[in-house]
């Protein structure tokens, strides 16, 4: 290159500004937030540690300049009233409508053993809150809420209303506010930490929504993870569902220590976080264009 051209290709690289790097969701990152999690110890909702939990969760939302909100209330189980707080974080994006991010927190009660649910509670915490991080450097078409839910796990045993109390407060709360006409669609993360990750199609998710997201997993070539199987799954995307909002969950219930004592770190995988982080990034545009196609 000579001298003159070398001049004309620094001077246009200069009028042309910064070139902004394509946002990546980083695993070592989220494997942290996991390390984290699991070493305040079990999390059941009400506890003191779910409070720790909620702090770690907030102070890193913080230092990423994402804003979070707290909705609370006490909700009857079969133990009694127990108090929940959902943990709302809000991304603008260029529209009003929203996409919500979502996953639960807590982790089920055992009185037996030790549950400290590295996948099962930590995994989709930890997801949640390096995905706010990506997403708060992103050019986001929709407003994005990242989503922390509380009580998804039974309080004794998953029968009647024991389960999904945040998810079911959240729509609710969503009814009377009149919040709910501007959400367009949830992408429920859950239990996504297993080393041998296996993630089928669950028949009860939106049928357009989870093509999406499997056909950005085969064109990141991670199919293998996303896998064409099909199985019925009762989780937080159903209270969506009932009310409308397209919904689909990311789950891998093949998790062989599900509800065990052995669901620690030895048993979970950062590439797997890794794996969906790609795809739920990849997945976006796609999911943004057709919420907006509808909704001009």
């Amino acid at each position: 290159m000579t001298r003159l051209a070398l001049h004309v290709a620094i001077v246009a690289a200069v009028l042309a500004g910064p070139q902004t790097a394509p946002v990546k969701f980083d695993s070592g990152r989220a494997w942290e937030h996991l390390r984290q999690l699991v070493a305040i110890g079990p999390r059941p909702s009400g506890s003191p540690a779910i409070e720790d939990a909620r702090r770690y969760i907030k102070a890193q939302l913080a230092s990423a300049g994402v804003s979070v909100a707290e909705q609370a209330w006490d909700d009857e189980t079969p133990l009694g009233k127990v108090r929940m707080v959902n943990l709302v974080a809000t991304i603008p994006g260029a529209k009003k409508e929203r996409l919500v991010i979502s996953g639960h927190y807590d982790t089920k009660l055992f009185r037996q053993f030790r549950f400290v649910g590295a996948s099962d509670g930590g995994s989709s915490a930890a997801f949640l809150v390096e995905m706010a991080r990506v997403l708060k450097g992103r050019k986001n078409a929709l407003t994005i809420e990242i989503l922390f839910l509380d009580g998804e796990e039974a309080v004794v045993e998953w029968q009647g209303n024991d389960h999904t109390y945040g998810s079911r407060h959240y729509v609710e709360a969503a009814k009377k506010n009149g919040s709910l006409s501007s959400l367009k669609a949830n992408v429920l993360i859950d239990m996504i930490g297993d080393r041998d990750l296996r993630l089928k199609r669950d028949v009860n998710s939106t049928p357009w929504l989870t093509d999406l997201v499997w056909d950005a997993a085969r064109l990141q070539k991670l199919d293998r993870y996303f896998v064409p199987e099909s199985t019925r799954i009762e989780d937080d995307h159903v209270p969506f569902l009932q009310a409308g909002v397209p919904s689909v969950d990311i789950i891998d219930l093949e998790y062989e220590p599900w509800h065990t004592a052995q669901d620690t770190l030895d048993a979970v995988s950062a590439r797997s976080l890794q794996v969906v982080g790609d795809v739920v990034l990849a997945a976006l545009p796609d999911i943004e264009a057709r919420v907006s196609k509808a909704n001009p």
